[in-house]
């Protein structure tokens, strides 16, 4: 296993723990010198950055596989049980506890790889659902799938952001506020 996968496994192992993951006390653990960790695998914000993205994309491949449905409805359930799932991750909820700032940079800046890839992931389920005719898009793909990246991030992060709780539904009703002509829009909002 090279230093990067070692790094890389303490280092998550750490978070989900709910311990900090300091790159001095990382180099120890791994018997290298801090030059050489941050030559391998980066800075703090790059590795927690993947770290955050691999305990992320296996729960948005799941909420995806999971839903029925097509169309606007497959993006907003996806997007908030997503959100919900995120959420309720203990490790995920002391880390923006513990380091709201560093959280929101390494979540949500464009140095993001989270963001990033997030982006990429739902840009991806957009275009299936538009080539199959089940979504009419209201902007381009790509910004499309940045605003509704921003809107997931607007209702996961909202106790750093603004102090209220967060709320999967909220961000659900807003994808499909979004994603939905008014008149349909109001009938699905109508049925929860």
């Amino acid at each position: 296993m090279t230093v990067d996968d070692r790094a890389f496994e303490v280092a998550r192992r750490w978070f989900r723990t709910g311990r900090r993951i300091d790159m001095r006390e990382l180099a120890a653990e791994l018997d290298v010198s801090r030059a050489t960790l941050f030559r391998r695998v980066g800075n703090r914000d790059r590795l927690l950055g993947e770290i955050l993205w691999s305990l992320a994309e296996p729960v948005f491949e799941d909420r995806l596989r999971a839903q029925r449905g097509s169309g606007a409805e497959l993006v907003a359930r996806t997007v908030g049980e997503f959100v919900e799932v995120v959420n309720a991750d203990e490790a995920f909820r002391e880390f923006l506890r513990r380091e709201p700032e560093r959280a929101l940079r390494v979540l949500t800046t464009k140095a993001s790889v989270v963001q990033r890839r997030t982006i990429t992931k739902l840009a991806e389920v957009l275009d299936t659902e538009i080539r199959a005719g089940r979504l009419t898009p209201p902007l381009p793909v790509p910004d499309l799938a940045y605003l509704v990246v921003r809107i997931a991030e607007s209702f996961l992060y909202t106790d750093v952001i603004t102090g209220e709780q967060p709320d999967a539904a909220k961000a659900r009703q807003a994808v499909m506020a979004l994603l939905t002509p008014p008149r349909e829009c109001a009938r699905e909002l109508e049925r929860g």
